[in-house]
């Protein structure tokens, strides 16, 4: 009798402890979350920063890695404000989120969020925001005022990334509507590259543009931030999950191959083409498969990450050496070519290839569910057009804020290290 009430009572004394503990977050995906959050924290200001510096002239390689810097950094306070409650607040008639989370309000040390601390989530999610905004800046390098792309990226962060993300993740009305988007298609690529193509229409083409050689200041450099992308997007994508399992590991399979494909699929049509395989071309491709397979990857399997890093990277190419000039629009970097495109082949894609097998929340038109691809679409162009005329009416009060959204004549031709900045990135000699 007296062992049964010992053991009686440790049963006891151990109860609470494991209630607790089931209340608790789970460690093994907290860990995951916060390494995903610092390995997309680096795609801004280091990844993307090199990459499109890279691209840039030599005389406007310090103004594209400070207009990069200063988005992320702006778009980080503002998340911790603002940002958060109206992408992840209660929803609003399922295009906004409340104020419910002003100033992160109510979450403490203890909210979780699924099986991660809510200040975890918070925090991946703030840096979707930073980067967002910040392949915007792509479409307009070389000729944007430094002071009105702080104003822009403040009003653009909060009027329109904000509620797309609500809509796809935060409650809104496309996730209702049964729309996939595992990492960002619609939310960040599709609304970043239709962002950049009204910008650079309103600000026009560059001084030269079609007429002078453009060169870019180190084809090094930006293959070191695609690299420094590539790695980074594995917590993007990955990461995404939100958890430590299955789904995940197969995001990072498909990210990888994707990514793999679309390098050569660039470098194989750049090669017929032109007779020569380029770094710059490979290393675009790479990010045209990254784009591509970011809705996609928690939902398709391996075989459907093929055909999606191959078109993602001939769709890529073509937007770049073919579609610009065809239309004559001025995409200083092809954020609208790469991203915008290849974000909506990406969406489409998996409206085609969602697999039941990887993820039970997705059936695509491939796997008995025809519904899925209009709905994608669906999903596509109200991104598509609530991005374009939102930027459009950002842009327009950014420009009576500022007196302007391009810089002068004179200071384009100096370039915008030294007239923004004072500042020159290398010593000519």
């Amino acid at each position: 009798m007296r062992l049964k009430s010992l053991l009686w009572t440790a049963l006891m004394m151990m109860l609470p402890a494991t209630a607790m503990a089931a209340e608790g977050p789970d460690t093994g995906d907290t860990a995951w979350i916060i390494v995903s959050t610092a390995l997309v924290m680096m795609m801004t200001p280091a990844g993307l920063a090199l990459f499109y510096g890279g691209l840039s002239r030599y005389k406007n390689l310090l103004n594209t890695i400070a207009m990069t810097l200063v988005a992320y950094c702006l778009a980080s306070v503002i998340w911790v404000l603002w940002g958060y409650t109206l992408a992840f607040g209660t929803s609003m008639g399922g295009f906004v989120g409340g104020f419910d989370h002003l100033f992160l309000n109510g979450i403490t040390v203890s909210s979780l969020s699924g099986t991660i601390p809510t200040y975890v989530f918070l925090l991946f999610q703030m840096t979707f925001a930073c980067i967002t905004v910040a392949l915007v800046l792509g479409s307009v390098v070389d000729r944007m005022k430094f002071s009105a792309w702080i104003v822009f990226t403040l009003l653009w962060v909060t009027f329109i990334y904000c509620p797309v993300a609500h809509w796809a993740w935060g409650g809104g009305w496309m996730g209702e509507m049964g729309a996939l988007d595992f990492a960002g298609g619609t939310v960040v690529h599709i609304n970043a590259g239709v962002a950049g193509l009204v910008l650079s229409m309103l600000l026009g083409k560059r001084l030269g543009y079609g007429k002078e050689a453009m060169f870019p200041s180190s084809i090094t450099l930006t293959a070191l931030g695609a690299a420094l992308l590539w790695f980074g997007w594995f917590g993007f994508n990955a990461g995404s999950q939100l958890a430590a399992d299955g789904v995940a590991a197969s995001a990072f399979l498909v990210t990888n191959t994707s990514a793999a494909l679309g390098a050569l699929a660039w470098m194989t049509a750049e090669w017929m083409a032109t007779g020569k395989p380029t770094v710059l071309g490979m290393a675009s491709g790479v990010v045209a498969g990254l784009v591509a397979i970011t809705p996609a990857a928690g939902f398709v399997s391996m075989p459907g990450s093929l055909v999606i890093g191959v078109m993602a990277g001939l769709i890529g190419y073509f937007s770049v050496a073919k579609l610009k000039n065809m239309l004559g629009y001025d995409d200083s970097l092809d954020a609208f070519g790469v991203h915008g495109l290849c974000g909506i082949w990406g969406a489409l894609a998996t409206g085609l290839f969602a697999s039941p097998a990887v993820n039970e929340g997705g059936m695509g038109l491939f796997y008995g569910n025809p519904g899925q691809l209009w709905i994608q679409v669906v999903s596509i162009l109200g991104t598509a057009a609530f991005s374009a005329i939102g930027t459009l009416v950002v842009a327009m009060v950014t420009k009576m804020v500022t007196g302007g959204l391009r810089v002068t004549q004179e200071e384009e031709i100096e370039g915008l290290d030294n007239s923004q900045h004072g500042e020159r990135a290398f010593e000519i000699q």
